[in-house]
């Protein structure tokens, strides 16, 4: 699949003066520059972030209300249930905010829906569990901003709910004792883009103040903050870039008993850093939820004992290898009813369909198939009566608002610009195939069917050395608004050693201004005939360090190249 190569420009006055105060390489300074760091303070509170750069939780609207409430609950003896998404946020956010008031207050328990019979966010089911057993506070994370109705439903039961989330809000807001989320309109926290625990956390933070505890109450869950900043793919800016900082620190120094279990079995030996949360943890705790129930992941959250944890470690280990052959299978089938079906493969759009397909992995499925076939795609299949799935969509494409024109043909949807969830009858199906591909055909921009590749700055090989990647290394952690650097090089020549290595990746060896290195490019081997040619090739990776036998050298993960222009 050809992609689009596009690299960043800059203010070159910014650069140049960035340079002359940091007195660092001018094309780290660019980088810098194009993220918003283009002064000497900025790339000093960027390089060494500290706490004490952590907002002042009592900015958030609503703050003192849900201080005072959780206070009342306390003093009055209340029950109070703390309720969570059955996703990697909501998971650690009820496990932190669970274990925090258990710290102070004996009466808290925690319930997380199950995916399948109560569905996302705030139940029906939970708030009349709640009701059953004498709770008259919920504190909900990573859920409740869009529950209007149902927290109104709790109202009338007598219970009160504290709403933590992160979601944008609907025109109305929910009638709560408080809403904690940033995004709300008249909000004026300063940092808008927490994940749902991070919001929790502002609460934690909140709480040890008014209480008078120290930091180290609400600080030592800072760890699965951090896991959930990974996984639910915020902005690593700002709040999320210091508390992601602090929490990497902890998982190496310090990681609570739960993620020591998670790793250990995962065979991570090495330094963990945001990419191993992100493909390490964060699948296996999803994993619970996709396979089996989400609650097994807060019990290993919440678990003290290392043993136990291994325990429940495993069972997320397990789910997560059912899970892994489940979409590996379904990808397979999914991808061969594309191939069989000549007019499928010539659409822009991807709707497949088949009832065994496990309803927990559809979504993945549907990623999967857009890394083959680029453009929005629907992975659906039975769930009950009706037939159940997930939608995703490529860069730049808003696909919520593509299946909100199709919705004459739905039973539900719900979900935002990027991925979304749907429902219908069987016999509405070949009737929303076709008002698919038409809303798409008509209102996709034909550059978001090839896929992009940012480029941060040109590099050339005499620029590339250790203190080069130091640096580099320091712009840690990395993730949206944050990414690892990638380069391009131009006119870079094969040395003759570059070979095909499991039939599937290239080894690199390359050579530009009488300096050499090596690179892997993981599933290109389609392309190897490119180095054959001898001409120079112009070539686009990042670069990383590769440990061997006790020797660290320079590596280039190589993103794409194409013949030299």
């Amino acid at each position: 699949m050809n992609k689009r190569w596009k690299i960043l420009s800059a203010d070159e006055e910014k650069v140049l003066q960035l340079q002359q105060s940091l007195r660092i390489n001018k094309i780290l300074c660019r980088i810098l520059s194009q993220r918003g760091v283009d002064t000497f303070e900025k790339a000093h509170n960027f390089f060494r972030p500290q706490l004490s750069q952590l907002h002042d939780p009592w900015l958030m609207k609503d703050m003192l209300n849900a201080v005072n409430r959780i206070l009342s609950a306390i003093n009055n003896k209340e029950k109070i249930l703390v309720f969570g998404d059955y996703d990697v946020d909501g998971t650690t956010a009820v496990a932190c905010m669970h274990q925090f008031l258990k710290s102070i207050y004996t009466e808290v328990a925690y319930y997380i829906p199950h995916r399948y019979r109560e569905g996302y966010g705030v139940s029906q089911a939970g708030i009349e569990f709640a009701y059953q057993n004498n709770f008259t506070l919920i504190i909900s994370l990573d859920c409740g901003i869009k529950s209007t109705s149902l927290i109104s439903y709790a109202k009338q039961m007598g219970i009160d709910f504290i709403i933590c989330d992160h979601h944008l809000p609907d025109e109305e807001i929910p009638n709560a004792v408080a809403v904690l989320d940033p995004k709300q309109k008249d909000c004026n926290y300063p940092y808008k883009e927490l994940c749902g625990c991070g919001v929790g956390f502002k609460l934690m933070q909140a709480l040890t103040e008014e209480l008078n505890l120290p930091e180290e109450i609400y600080l030592k869950y800072i760890d699965l903050v951090a896991v959930a900043i990974a996984a639910d793919i915020v902005p690593l800016d700002g709040e999320n870039r210091v508390l992601a900082f602090y929490g990497l620190k902890k998982v190496n120094e310090n990681a609570a008993v739960s993620l020591r279990a998670l790793l250990n079995l995962a065979g991570m030996q090495k330094r963990v850093h945001i990419n191993s949360l992100v493909f390490i943890v964060a699948p296996r705790i999803n994993a619970a939820g996709r396979m089996d129930d989400a609650k097994k992941a807060v019990q290993l959250f919440i678990e003290e004992d290392y043993n136990k944890a291994l325990e429940y470690a495993g069972m997320l280990h397990n789910d997560n290898t059912d899970r892994k052959e489940a979409d590996s299978n379904i990808t397979d089938e999914a991808l061969l009813l594309i191939k069989n079906d000549v007019i499928l493969k010539e659409k822009k759009t991807t709707v497949v369909y088949k009832e065994h397909w496990h309803k927990g992995v559809v979504g993945i499925v549907a990623s999967r198939l857009i890394e083959n076939y680029y453009r929005p795609t629907v992975v659906l299949t039975k769930s009950g009566d009706v037939i159940a799935g997930s939608a995703r969509s490529v860069p730049g494409f808003n696909l919520y608002e593509a299946i909100h024109a199709c919705r004459e043909h739905l039973l539900g949807y719900g979900g935002h610009f990027a991925a979304a969830g749907l429902t219908m009858h069987e016999n509405k199906l070949p009737d929303f195939i076709d008002s698919f591909e038409k809303i798409v055909s008509e209102t996709i921009h034909e550059d978001s069917l090839t896929p992009e590749i940012i480029i941060d700055a040109e590099l050339s090989f005499k620029d590339i050395n250790l203190s080069f990647i130091n640096i580099i290394d320091q712009m840690e952690p990395f993730g949206p608004n944050n990414m690892r650097p990638v380069f391009i090089t131009r006119n870079v020549k094969d040395t003759g050693y570059s070979k095909v290595i499991k039939e599937q990746h290239i080894r690199f060896v390359l050579h530009q201004h009488e300096k050499t290195f090596t690179g892997i490019g993981f599933n290109m081997a389609d392309k190897f005939s490119l180095l054959q040619m001898n001409a120079p090739v112009d070539i686009v990776y990042t670069l990383d360090l590769n440990e061997w036998n006790g020797e660290t050298m320079i590596q280039l993960k190589m993103i794409d190249f194409r013949p030299a222009v």
